[in-house]
This record gives structure tokens, sequence and C-alpha cells, in this order.
């Protein structure tokens, strides 16, 4: 059983945990492709992803991830996931939905999130394996980028429709 109460549930190597403000604890479990909710009463649930390994944004509970390691939340409720085998920052929002923000392929290239608009994304910002993700005081994300070595920073945009930039 993946989903049940305290020990019931199954985890496959949780690492990343966050906190929100009524208290429910959000888990990157890592070899299950999924993001975890355990309630302030042990009932742990399938907060996001299928369980099969996958790049798929959209609803929270059909989008797929690939190794999640980090994750975070922002003082609106959104929740940030280090994603790293797909080498991406992915946001869950308020909205129960998974959007890439910034990422494609590995490399190590600076400069703004996925371009809707474009139908490749050569110029879009590109981590190598993303492992850490916090939120700073303006909404910001530091980004510990292991496969690169660096800490990196993913600007909120000040307009929600412009794309995140990153450094």
């Amino acid at each position: 059983m993946i989903d049940g109460i305290g020990t019931s549930s199954l985890f496959d190597h949780p690492h990343g945990i966050a906190l929100d403000t009524a208290g429910n604890v959000f888990v990157a479990d890592t070899f299950n492709h999924r993001i975890r909710k355990i309630d302030p009463d042990g009932v742990v649930s399938t907060f996001a992803g299928t369980g099969a390994a996958g790049t798929t944004d959209g609803n929270r509970l059909t989008a797929r991830f690939s190794s999640p390691v980090g994750v975070a939340i922002d003082s609106s409720g959104n929740l940030f996931v280090a994603d790293r085998d797909n080498h991406r920052i992915r946001r869950v929002g308020t909205d129960d939905n998974v959007t890439t923000i910034a990422g494609s392929s590995a490399g190590f290239i600076d400069g703004v999130g996925p371009d809707p608009d474009a139908t490749a994304d050569p110029g879009a910002a590109r981590f190598r394996s993303p492992t850490g993700v916090a939120v700073d005081a303006e909404g910001s994300l530091v980004v510990a980028d292991q496969g690169n070595h660096a800490i990196r920073k993913v600007a909120k945009p000040i307009d929600p429709a412009d794309p995140w930039e990153v450094t």
C-alpha cells in the first residue's frame, strides 16, 4: 500500500520535506516518483505524481516526475519541486496544476524558463540534477544544482505570465 496511516504507507527513498501553515508535511518520495502529503493526523496520501517516471505537466494527480528530491513551499501555498532526473524545477500550484518553471534537458545555461511560445527550448535555462530548492523572502527560488556544482537563483517574475529567470 502506497498511501495509508503511519507505517502502513510505503516510501521509497524519501528525501526533501517541507511544511505548510496547516501542519501538513510534504515529502519528495524519490523512487516512487511522487510528492506525498502527511496530514497532522498522520494520514499519508499522494499529493502529486502517478508513480511512473516521466515529465508530464498538468493536473497534479496525472503529472509525472522522475526522481523528485527537493521540495519547498512559498507563502502563497505553491509547492516547488527539484525534479532531479528531469533536470527541472516544477511548481505544484494552488490551482492543482503542475508546471515546469525552469529547466529542460541536462546542461548548464542561465536564462529564462521554458518559453510557452517556442516549439523548442534551446535558450531555456538548464540544470544538471537539481537536488534542493528553497524559497527566499521575495518568493524567488534558490536551487542546489548538484551536477553543475552550483547554487543558482530562479527569480520570481513580476508579472506571473512571464517566465522565471535563472542565474
